[in-house]
């Protein structure tokens, strides 16, 4: 296998991984109305995978050849800052505190705007709160999901 090959089936084999395993934990926990919606989800994300796996190891995945060290760089902050919301602050926290939290830090970290002017800093807490709303409307009323609950909401 060749590394541009390697490059495009590694990362999609973690994918089709990670996609079994969010299947897998969704299709196991009770109660099982509250899992309706993820069950749905981790089927399409299954079924992406799976596809995207199979494109990868049949070479017909020939679009970009993987992220040099410098992208990796600017996203390691990211990725430390949505590990964090999923393997600790939704539970301690609950769920829409920390994703306000976390939106809000990641769109901070790399939005272009000058740090040092108000304006943009209140373009960031507007754009967050409006974010918010719109995912509290889609998963608390709409699809009505279970989400982890905290000490605050």
């Amino acid at each position: 296998m060749t590394s541009s090959r390697a490059q495009h089936v590694v990362p999609a084999g973690v994918v089709l991984a990670l996609a079994i395993l969010v299947a897998w934990l969704s299709f196991t926990q009770e109660p099982a109305d509250s899992f309706l919606f993820p069950r749905i989800i981790s089927v399409f994300f299954v079924a992406l995978a799976i596809w995207n796996f199979a494109r990868a190891a049949l070479g017909m995945a020939k679009v970009g050849g993987g992220i040099d060290m410098g992208t990796a760089g600017r996203i390691f902050p990211g990725l430390i800052i949505m590990s964090v919301t999923v393997f600790w602050a939704a539970k301690a926290l609950g769920f829409y505190v920390a994703c306000t939290l976390a939106f809000f830090l990641i769109f901070s970290l790399y939005d272009p705007a000058p740090h040092s002017q108000l304006g943009s800093w209140l373009r960031r807490i507007v754009v967050t709160v409006a974010f918010m709303a719109v995912i509290y409307a889609l998963f608390a009323m709409l699809l009505q999901v279970q989400t982890p609950r905290g000490i605050f909401l």
